[in-house]
């Protein structure tokens, strides 16, 4: 889920409450907030607890809550963590602290520490293009031994990693999710479990029904949905920036356009081009 807001001090609380009910409408099955869609490391703390109160009330108990911890600094990724608690999230999901380069056995023990100090269950999320840091598949062995740690979300786009997490998880039966919305009928094909897309803050319903086509084994139905999300990406993930600019830009940008919130996006990313928000209200005009 996106962060809607105002300016960088606030939260545009009418357009968080419109694509909460937006999304929970076309059937999603839980909301992640504070993730890389979701702006969390731009945001202040204050503002992040803010948006988890928020979110975990006007959800009010309908679908889960996980709530994105990608805090480099241990103490504020705890405090984040009771606060979830707190305020009604069902899990917390990790990412590795960035900035410096750490080994696997650093990870290892900034994670398991973390993990004792909270009371959530806890996702791993796996995003190595944006911390410099995997989550290495020894090192998922060791974590998910725990019985708090109860799935992981895997944004490398890395299918020979994904396959080695899958051997891991089915004996168990653990969620492992793709990141990636281009790859998740590929994930769910070979025995992934779901998905965190970033395009279904504006079409939930279509990330949610190939989602039931595919495991359903109604292959060339889902294949057809597969290449709109494919246009969708193609579409709305343009742009001459970088890759996260250009995503979290293009899906504000949609959402604007559908009026459930503004296009703001916080320091240091910058909103769509004039260029391609018309791009995406021609295609949005089309769908």
């Amino acid at each position: 889920m996106v962060t809607p807001l105002l300016d960088e001090d606030t939260l545009d609380l009418k357009g968080c409450e419109k694509l909460v009910n937006h999304l929970i409408g076309g059937g999603v099955h839980g909301l992640f907030i504070l993730g890389t869609t979701g702006e969390g490391p731009s945001l202040k703390q204050s503002l992040q607890l803010e948006l988890v109160k928020y979110v975990c009330s006007e959800v009010g108990g309908r679908i889960p809550v996980l709530v994105g911890i990608m805090d480099a600094s241990f103490k504020e990724a705890v405090n984040i963590a009771a606060k979830a608690e707190e305020y009604g999230a069902y899990a917390v999901v990790i990412a590795p602290p960035f900035f410096y380069q750490i080994s696997q056995d650093e990870l290892y023990s900034f994670t398991s520490r973390l993990i004792r100090e909270i009371f959530l269950p806890v996702y791993l999320y796996n995003n190595p293009g944006l911390t410099k840091v995997s989550f290495e598949v020894e090192t998922v062995e060791k974590l998910i031994q725990d019985p708090q740690v109860i799935g992981i979300k895997d944004s490398s786009a890395d299918m020979f990693y994904f396959n080695r997490l899958l051997k891991l998880t089915v004996p168990s039966e653990m969620p492992l999710l793709m990141g990636p919305e281009e790859l998740l009928m590929e994930a769910l094909l070979i025995g992934g479990t779901g998905g965190v897309p970033g395009g279904g803050n504006v079409f939930p319903e279509l990330f949610v029904e190939i989602y039931e086509l595919a495991t359903a084994g109604k292959l060339e139905e889902a294949r057809n949905l597969q290449k709109k999300i494919m246009k969708v990406s193609e579409t709305f993930y343009s742009g001459s920036g970088y890759g996260s600019s250009n995503v979290i830009n293009g899906i504000k940008c949609a959402l604007k356009h559908l009026d459930i919130c503004n296009d703001y996006l916080a320091q240091p990313l910058k909103k769509a081009s004039p260029e391609k928000e018309k791009k995406i209200h021609q295609f949005l005009a089309g769908s």
